[in-house]
């Protein structure tokens, strides 16, 4: 049976008997006060989001619930087209975008100190 064999680049050759050797770097760590700091900002942050999430599962549980308990919607055309499928082709995105931006505010009011 043959022996196989790695052909490669002698510039690969050298550059893997060189080794790369990096310079140590130096871990800065921030002052007591702004890790407090930041950890406030997180637990604020985290707690701005409960809502946020709630709409967002009302949103994307709430179409579909919405479809099967007004199958009626299959037969109301909108620009002869259905508008359950107005309602998960259209709706949705501004939504989840207007949604995102108001998150996003609040978020940096936490930010902000507000």
């Amino acid at each position: 049976m043959a022996r196989r064999a790695t052909v490669m680049s002698p510039q690969t050759r050298l550059a893997q008997a060189r080794g790369r050797r990096r310079p140590p770097r130096h871990l800065v760590l921030p002052p007591v006060t702004d890790t407090e700091r930041a950890l406030r900002n997180y637990r604020a942050q985290r707690r701005r989001a409960i809502p946020a999430l709630v709409l967002l599962a009302v949103l994307l549980i709430g179409i579909p619930v919405t479809q099967s308990v007004f199958p009626g919607l299959d037969r109301v055309r909108v620009f002869d087209i259905p508008v359950s499928w107005i309602m998960l082709w259209l709706l949705p995105y501004p939504a989840l975008a207007a949604l995102g931006g108001w998150q996003l505010r609040r978020a940096e009011a936490v930010e902000r100190g507000r």
